[in-house]
């Protein structure tokens, strides 16, 4: 977990918490508590965002169930350093979307004693690592991973399923694109739309072949 007093006062330093997950599972509810607690101290606080994510509101960063703090969407990590200066805390929502300028950003921040907190998915739905949050796990002095519930074993899950069709690396979504599954369902459920994807590419050639088709 992450520490808010430290044993030597004297050495002035903040440091890097990561929050992350697969959707649904919990990431920005547990971020929002974070920052409000800092809030509640009289801390100064400062929220951000990718602009890319829109789904509840344009300039609130908002949880599935409906908890929300204000923030400040930006087009990229660079902004950041910029809208950050004299904040305590910062924190930073959906991670996984911004380049890898937001490593630099998160490092040079806890490096002027700013207690930085990052949530972001850390797989794509090709459970492949998402983006720069490998490497701000790696940075970061504290990382918790959170789990959602697998909607078709209801064992943990930790991978981001998506069932709409289509192949872009980005794609904002809720429950209706997407699902949290556990590994064996997840494996389960990529294995049959490798099937499914061969049939149809198998018809595919066949009516090709067929004059007649």
């Amino acid at each position: 977990m992450f520490l808010e007093n430290t044993v030597n006062h004297k050495e002035q330093f903040g440091w890097i918490e990561v929050i992350s997950g697969s959707m649904f599972s919990g990431k920005t509810e547990e971020l929002i508590r974070r920052l409000k607690r800092a809030q509640f101290a009289k801390q100064k606080v400062e929220i951000f965002k990718p602009m890319v994510d829109t789904r509840y509101h344009d300039d609130m960063v908002v949880s599935h169930d409906a908890n929300e703090i204000r923030s400040t969407p930006v087009p990229a990590a660079a902004n950041i350093r910029l809208l950050a200066d004299g904040c305590h805390v910062v924190g930073i929502d959906e991670a996984q979307f911004f380049d890898n300028e937001i490593i630099t950003v998160c490092n040079d921040l806890a490096n002027k004693g700013v207690r930085v907190v990052v949530a972001g998915l850390d797989m794509d739905f090709k459970g492949n690592p998402f983006g720069p949050m490998p490497a701000l796990m790696a940075t970061a002095e504290y990382v918790t991973k959170v789990h959602a519930i697998c909607t078709r074993t209801g064992n943990l899950a930790n991978y981001s399923f998506r069932k709409a069709n289509n192949d872009k690396l980005v794609m904002l979504g809720e429950t209706d694109a997407y699902e949290p599954l556990s590994r064996a369902a997840y494996y389960k459920a990529m294995l049959k739309e490798k099937v499914s994807q061969m049939d149809v590419n198998a018809e595919e050639v066949s009516k090709k072949q067929d004059p007649n088709g």
